[in-house]
Protein backbone atom coordinates (compact mmCIF):
# COMPACT_ATOMS: atom_id res chain seq x y z
CA UNK A 1 0.00 0.00 0.00
CA UNK A 2 2.95 2.53 0.61
CA UNK A 3 4.05 2.28 -2.82
CA UNK A 4 0.61 3.38 -4.28
CA UNK A 5 0.55 6.34 -1.38
CA UNK A 6 4.21 7.66 -2.51
CA UNK A 7 2.90 6.94 -6.70
CA UNK A 8 0.08 8.73 -5.92
CA UNK A 9 1.70 11.37 -4.09
CA UNK A 10 4.82 11.59 -7.02
CA UNK A 11 1.80 11.73 -9.25
CA UNK A 12 -0.52 14.44 -8.01
CA UNK A 13 2.82 17.21 -7.07
CA UNK A 14 2.60 19.97 -9.42
CA UNK A 15 5.84 19.37 -11.18
CA UNK A 16 4.20 16.35 -12.91
CA UNK A 17 1.00 17.26 -13.55
CA UNK A 18 2.61 20.36 -15.02
CA UNK A 19 4.65 18.49 -17.35
CA UNK A 20 2.14 16.63 -18.19
CA UNK A 21 0.04 19.35 -19.33
CA UNK A 22 3.63 20.45 -21.10
CA UNK A 23 3.56 17.56 -23.25
CA UNK A 24 0.31 17.89 -24.50
CA UNK A 25 0.46 21.35 -25.52
CA UNK A 26 3.77 20.87 -27.12
CA UNK A 27 2.45 17.85 -29.33
CA UNK A 28 -0.48 19.68 -30.31
CA UNK A 29 1.77 22.73 -31.10
CA UNK A 30 3.95 20.49 -33.10
CA UNK A 31 0.78 19.10 -35.48
CA UNK A 32 -0.10 23.09 -35.32
CA UNK A 33 3.54 23.72 -36.83
CA UNK A 34 3.79 20.55 -38.87
CA UNK A 35 0.59 21.37 -40.40
CA UNK A 36 1.64 25.28 -41.17
CA UNK A 37 4.70 23.65 -42.73
CA UNK A 38 3.36 21.62 -44.71
CA UNK A 39 0.20 23.17 -45.99
CA UNK A 40 1.05 26.44 -45.55
CA UNK A 41 4.85 27.29 -46.20
CA UNK A 42 6.20 24.93 -48.50
CA UNK A 43 3.37 25.39 -51.26
CA UNK A 44 4.63 28.77 -52.22
CA UNK A 45 7.74 28.25 -51.88
CA UNK A 46 7.36 25.42 -54.45
CA UNK A 47 5.20 27.39 -56.65
CA UNK A 48 7.98 29.67 -56.66
CA UNK A 49 10.66 27.18 -57.51
CA UNK A 50 8.77 25.91 -60.47
CA UNK A 51 5.85 23.93 -59.08
CA UNK A 52 7.85 21.66 -56.71
CA UNK A 53 6.28 19.58 -54.48
CA UNK A 54 9.15 18.23 -51.64
CA UNK A 55 7.58 15.97 -50.18
CA UNK A 56 7.99 14.14 -53.42
CA UNK A 57 11.40 14.65 -54.24
CA UNK A 58 13.77 12.46 -53.67
CA UNK A 59 17.06 9.65 -55.24
CA UNK A 60 15.41 6.28 -56.31
CA UNK A 61 18.65 3.93 -54.76
CA UNK A 62 16.96 1.18 -56.79
CA UNK A 63 16.24 -0.17 -60.15
CA UNK A 64 12.65 0.31 -59.80
CA UNK A 65 10.66 2.95 -61.78
CA UNK A 66 8.86 4.84 -59.45
CA UNK A 67 7.46 8.80 -59.68
CA UNK A 68 6.37 9.57 -56.04
CA UNK A 69 7.51 8.67 -52.12
CA UNK A 70 4.47 6.13 -52.26
CA UNK A 71 4.74 4.44 -55.06
CA UNK A 72 8.64 3.84 -54.11
CA UNK A 73 7.55 2.68 -50.79
CA UNK A 74 4.60 0.69 -52.16
CA UNK A 75 7.04 -0.86 -54.53
CA UNK A 76 9.23 -1.76 -51.62
CA UNK A 77 12.51 0.66 -53.55
CA UNK A 78 15.33 2.30 -51.36
CA UNK A 79 15.45 5.93 -51.29
CA UNK A 80 16.58 9.30 -49.98
CA UNK A 81 13.47 11.38 -49.42
CA UNK A 82 15.75 14.90 -49.23
CA UNK A 83 12.34 16.75 -49.82
CA UNK A 84 10.83 15.28 -46.30
CA UNK A 85 13.88 16.12 -45.19
CA UNK A 86 13.89 19.83 -45.89
CA UNK A 87 10.12 20.05 -44.49
CA UNK A 88 11.47 18.62 -41.27
CA UNK A 89 14.53 20.86 -41.36
CA UNK A 90 12.05 24.12 -41.94
CA UNK A 91 9.42 22.36 -39.03
CA UNK A 92 12.73 22.89 -36.41
CA UNK A 93 13.53 25.57 -37.63
CA UNK A 94 9.79 27.21 -36.66
CA UNK A 95 9.65 25.47 -33.53
CA UNK A 96 13.34 26.46 -31.96
CA UNK A 97 12.16 30.00 -33.33
CA UNK A 98 8.87 29.56 -31.04
CA UNK A 99 10.89 28.51 -28.37
CA UNK A 100 13.01 30.81 -28.15
CA UNK A 101 10.31 33.77 -28.34
CA UNK A 102 8.49 31.98 -25.57
CA UNK A 103 11.84 31.19 -23.47
CA UNK A 104 12.81 34.99 -24.09
CA UNK A 105 9.66 36.51 -23.09
CA UNK A 106 9.92 34.13 -19.96
CA UNK A 107 13.62 35.45 -19.10
CA UNK A 108 12.16 39.39 -19.40
CA UNK A 109 9.21 39.02 -16.73
CA UNK A 110 11.65 37.48 -14.40
CA UNK A 111 13.02 39.82 -12.06
CA UNK A 112 16.51 41.05 -11.86
CA UNK A 113 18.50 38.89 -8.76
CA UNK A 114 18.84 41.57 -6.43
CA UNK A 115 22.38 42.56 -5.70
CA UNK A 116 24.08 41.61 -2.08
CA UNK A 117 24.66 44.49 -0.28
CA UNK A 118 28.11 44.47 1.45
CA UNK A 119 29.02 44.68 5.19
CA UNK A 120 31.12 46.31 7.06
CA UNK A 121 31.85 46.47 10.71
CA UNK A 122 30.76 49.46 12.71
CA UNK A 123 33.75 50.39 14.76
CA UNK A 124 31.92 51.31 17.88
CA UNK A 125 29.02 48.60 18.77
CA UNK A 126 31.11 45.54 16.41
CA UNK A 127 27.62 45.05 14.69
CA UNK A 128 27.81 44.16 10.62
CA UNK A 129 26.55 47.22 8.95
CA UNK A 130 25.51 48.21 5.59
CA UNK A 131 29.23 49.29 3.70
CA UNK A 132 27.34 52.42 2.43
CA UNK A 133 25.86 53.46 5.66
CA UNK A 134 26.72 57.09 7.07
CA UNK A 135 24.97 56.00 10.96
CA UNK A 136 25.09 52.77 12.58
CA UNK A 137 21.49 51.93 12.78
CA UNK A 138 22.26 49.97 16.19
CA UNK A 139 24.05 52.27 18.34
CA UNK A 140 23.32 56.00 16.23
CA UNK A 141 26.43 56.09 15.95
CA UNK A 142 27.93 58.49 13.14
CA UNK A 143 30.36 57.39 10.72
CA UNK A 144 32.83 59.48 10.13
CA UNK A 145 34.46 58.13 6.91
CA UNK A 146 33.58 55.86 3.69
CA UNK A 147 35.28 53.48 2.46
CA UNK A 148 37.85 54.01 -0.11
CA UNK A 149 35.96 51.77 -2.50
CA UNK A 150 33.09 53.66 -2.16
CA UNK A 151 34.73 57.34 -2.39
CA UNK A 152 36.46 56.37 -5.61
CA UNK A 153 33.12 55.17 -7.30
CA UNK A 154 31.89 57.46 -10.04
CA UNK A 155 28.26 57.37 -8.58
CA UNK A 156 28.36 59.83 -5.28
CA UNK A 157 25.87 59.35 -3.13
CA UNK A 158 23.56 62.73 -2.87
CA UNK A 159 22.04 64.07 0.26
CA UNK A 160 18.60 65.31 0.19
CA UNK A 161 17.40 67.56 2.33
CA UNK A 162 13.77 68.19 3.30
CA UNK A 163 12.25 71.29 4.79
Amino acid sequence: MKFFHDFREFAVRGNVIDMGIGVIIGTAFGKIVDSLVTDIIMPPIGLMLGKVDFSNLFINLSNEDVHTVLEAREAGAATINYGLFVNTIIHFVIVAFATYLIIRQINRMKKAPMESITKKECPHCFTSIPTLAQRCPNCTTYLDELPSSVKSSKNPRLKVRVR
